[in-house]
């Protein structure tokens, strides 16, 4: 069977380079780097290296970057600490954020009785700057903004800058889970005055488990995790050294590649869409995932066509075919409730029908391209099942 790979805002293949030199560190490189000796120094300055470069990636200081387990890990680090340490007595947030964002800074309100406000959408998921603006007007009580910076559904992308001025001018703390954009686009966190921001491995090749939190300079944050003094104190736990290695050499080919690799996956992507268009008419795009301007260029989120009946057996009539994809995000696609983005957004003609979430990387390719809109088509135009 035909086995097709679109579902990298998921997660993503590892690249050769990346396995390599992991591979090398697993071999030679066992010491805690905790330790005093020679076995521990060594691994300790693999881990100071990896810092040192990831901070000039994003023109940062070294003693700004927190390696954790991953995007999640680091988002909870600083919400968490944000209420319990820097008395942040209220946090602004959107409905469409990832989980990791949601339901961290629901605990939040739960266990120390935050106030929670969501900033307005419009009906494409774009943040409306005017209501953020008027929230952050209020200075009553010490404020955190936490908005992501791509969607991992739908692909919209935030002003960053725009966000984090608008953050200052009120004196307000910015955090962004940039889960979905450190590794695709570049961003320079001098220029853009962000206090806080969520990064992981594995959405640009690297490998899973591993991550990093960017916490600026004298913020206060408070670790959430104890028992060590690693990570300058900022969490505990002794660090995996193959896999700070291996995402860091994932993070400097990614950057290295990138122009090449932006052209090469947008061409792709627009390659989906008109091709979309052209066989399956009918069909809509959620959020502002058609726009390049507004959209990444790795995430197309599309609403197909079919009854609701028919459209609970999309995802599973693909993955017969060797389609790998999402309804939703993957991280709750295996559950029964429907995306709380899409819900969001959309009317509810349009979250009867099924929306899968297609991600695309340099590893896939026009043909690919064709062999899912061909599937698609077929299944539109079918019964309830494709022919195998």
């Amino acid at each position: 069977m035909r086995k097709v790979y679109f579902d990298n805002a998921a997660t993503t293949q590892l690249r050769s380079e990346v396995i390599n030199t992991m591979t090398q560190v697993l071999q030679t490189e066992f010491g805690n780097p905790s330790s005093t000796h020679e076995f521990g120094r060594s691994s300790k300055a693999l881990i100071e290296t990896a810092r040192k470069e990831v901070a000039k990636i994003l023109n940062v200081s070294a003693a700004e970057i927190i390696f954790t387990s991953g995007g999640t890990e680091a988002d909870n680090l600083v919400l968490k600490s944000c209420v319990k340490n820097l008395n942040v007595t209220r946090i602004i947030s959107s409905k469409i954020e990832h989980h990791a964002v949601l339901y961290a800074i629901q605990e939040m309100q739960a266990s120390h009785g935050i106030s929670v406000e969501y900033v307005n959408l419009d009906h494409c998921g774009a943040i409306d700057f005017t209501h953020l603006e008027d929230l952050l007007a209020d200075t009553s009580q010490k404020t955190l903004v936490s908005l992501m910076h791509i969607n991992n559904e739908i692909g919209n992308i935030l002003d960053l800058k725009r966000t984090a001025l608008l953050c200052k001018k009120y004196d307000s703390l910015f955090h962004s889970d940039t889960v979905q954009s450190i590794g695709h686009y570049q961003l320079d966190f001098t220029d853009i005055p962000i206090d806080f921001a969520a990064v992981a491995a594995h959405k640009f090749h690297g490998p899973k488990g591993v991550g990093f939190a960017f916490v600026r300079k004298n913020s206060g944050i408070k670790p959430q995790i104890v028992g060590g003094s690693q990570e300058k104190g900022l969490r505990a736990g002794t660090e995996p050294v193959y896999a700070i290695v291996g995402m860091v050499e994932a993070l400097k080919i990614s950057y290295k590649n990138l122009a090449q690799e932006k052209k090469y996956i947008t061409g792709l992507k627009d390659y989906f869409k008109e091709s979309l268009i052209t066989q399956i008419p009918e069909i809509q795009f959620n959020g502002q995932c058609d726009d390049n301007q507004n959209s990444s260029y790795t995430v197309l989120n599309v609403c197909i066509p079919v009854s609701p009946e028919k459209g609970m057996m999309l995802l599973f009539q693909l993955d017969l075919k060797g389609i790998a994809c999402s309804k939703g995000s993957a991280c709750q696609s295996g559950s029964s409730r429907g995306s709380h983005v899409l819900s969001a957004i959309l009317e509810d003609k349009d979250l009867e029908k099924p929306s899968i979430r297609f991600s695309f990387s340099s590893f896939n390719t026009k043909d690919e391209v064709d062999y899912v809109v061909q599937t698609l088509k077929t299944f539109v135009g079918s019964g309830n099942t494709l022919e195998h």
